[in-house]
């Protein structure tokens, strides 16, 4: 039952052959045996679960269908679940359960799936390697001696480890679609504004965006299928019409334009997974597809603007955590200031206080003009670029990351190495544009994703791409050994 995709669980369940419950005893018997390896969840749900399982089957029984009603996921531990530790990975919240259900859960739960537990992540989603959480690194299955990326690493590695079919994900430069390239996975960053970030933690509020980890685009459809729409309490959420994300799975790339962007293929690149690439795109010109050369030129200032922006927006909205209201709070303050001093200097770990500070500094008096403003400008520029792109191609493909999977704890005394993996995710970020990676090799025994961006809105082509490379390829079929 374990390697049952999203989708042919949905079949299965529809002609009985199994129960949401019986499935969801198997996964959490399989999590309770696997995962103290990969350490990819916080919390699990078993009580939560086992009971969705019975009441989607019952819902079953009473001749409803849907695709989710009564698959099992997880939630990436940064949306809010009502009486459940919503953690953010981080020790500022891990006493804080949730007074109420972030937009994402409440939409899934009542599409009838099932939740299974809470994911680790990187503390506050700061990080590209999942190293960075108060309960300890996540482990990725291909090589448990490797990074499974992050922010959403324990989201990725519980999927790509056939502990779960599926589970949520955020991505603020990257988060999703990173960590789905090192894990062998497809993963999907909405245009910002399509999925509620109501309820989800925030971090960078202007780039975070929530979607989809799963081991297909089949399923990431459907998944996305089920998290997307318009919210009132979201006041960034967008009013647009949320399309049948399946039904435009099987459509023809025949003269589709897809660019490949030359700044693309720099020295930062290792040439295995050029190589990689140039042949995803050989495939796609045999399903039809056009390819054509194009130019970013704005490219290069991405990660000094991105690490302008999110720190400033991280240090502002972590300025809540202040030990007065929720979380964490230190013992024994001497009065206010001490209080907040302590709570935030024990509370917050390294990665997360290195941004606080750097997005202070950007915004402090005298060098707003200089950092944050000047880096809003280049973020215009790099839009600007991308709609002349799309002017001109219907899609862009590319390297999801510049290497494959790297060593726990390889960078940890390099946080710029660690920021540099992230130069061909942050851009959709900084533009607000759709962005999916799907698997397309392996190096070195490591998997390789080629990431797709699309223009607004148009997930569903970035999806119908994606299935019909995965119709005629047999990379996201591969399972890490020992799982």
């Amino acid at each position: 039952m374990h390697q049952l995709t999203l989708a042919e669980i949905a079949r299965g369940l529809a002609d009985k052959k199994f129960s949401s419950e019986e499935l969801t005893t198997v996964l959490l018997a399989r999590i309770a045996q696997l995962d103290p390896q990969l350490n990819s969840f916080i919390s699990l749900t078993e009580d939560l679960a086992l009971t969705q399982a019975k009441a989607a089957d019952a819902r079953r029984a009473n001749g409803e269908n849907g695709a989710l009603l009564g698959a099992p996921i997880a939630h990436k531990d940064l949306f809010c679940t009502q009486g459940i530790r919503t953690s953010c990975g981080s020790k500022m919240l891990d006493n804080f359960k949730a007074p109420y259900d972030a937009t994402v859960v409440a939409k899934l739960a009542a599409a009838g799936a099932v939740t299974l537990g809470k994911t680790n992540m990187d503390e506050f989603a700061m990080g590209s390697a999942n190293e960075s959480s108060y309960y300890g690194a996540v482990k990725n299955p291909w090589n448990l001696e490797h990074v499974p990326g992050g922010s959403s690493g324990g989201s990725a590695a519980a999927v790509a480890a056939r502990l779960l079919p599926a589970a949520t994900g955020t991505d603020t430069g990257g988060s999703i679609r990173q960590p789905a390239a090192l894990t062998n996975l497809t993963g999907l960053k909405p245009t910002y504004g399509r999925v509620s970030r109501w309820g989800m933690i925030a971090y960078a509020s202007s780039l975070d965006q929530g979607g989809p980890l799963a081991r297909t685009a089949e399923d990431c459809a459907i998944l996305l299928q089920g998290m997307a729409g318009f919210d009132p309490n979201d006041s960034t959420s967008i009013d647009e019409p949320v399309p049948d994300y399946s039904a435009s799975l099987n459509g023809s790339l025949q003269g589709l334009r897809i660019g490949v962007p030359k700044e693309y293929f720099s020295a930062g690149l290792d040439p295995r997974i050029a190589d990689l690439v140039m042949a995803s795109v050989e495939e796609l010109k045999k399903l039809g597809a056009v390819i054509k050369e194009i130019s970013l030129p704005n490219m290069q200032h991405a990660i000094p603007a991105y690490y302008v922006i999110a720190p400033a927006e991280a240090s502002s909205n972590l300025s809540r955590f202040d030990g007065v209201r929720f979380g964490y709070r230190c013992e024994d303050p001497k009065n206010l200031e001490d209080l907040y001093k302590r709570s935030r200097g024990e509370g917050f770990g390294t990665e997360v206080q290195r941004r606080i500070m750097v997005g202070a500094y950007a915004l402090s008096a005298g060098y707003y003009d200089a950092y944050y403003l000047k880096a809003q400008k280049i973020r215009r520029l790099i839009k600007n670029d991308f709609m002349a792109a799309f002017n001109e191609v219907d899609i862009i493909l590319g390297p999801t990351t510049p290497n494959p999977a790297w060593k726990l704890g390889a960078k940890n005394s390099d946080p710029v190495a660690a920021y540099l993996e992230d130069v061909y995710t942050i851009t959709a970020n900084l533009a607000g544009l759709p962005g999916l990676s799907m698997p397309a090799g392996f190096v070195d025994g490591l998997p390789v994703g080629v990431q797709l961006l699309a223009p607004y809105f148009q997930e569903g082509r970035l999806l119908n791409v994606a299935h019909q490379y995965q119709l005629n390829t047999d990379w996201h079929t591969r399972t890490p050994t020992g799982f």
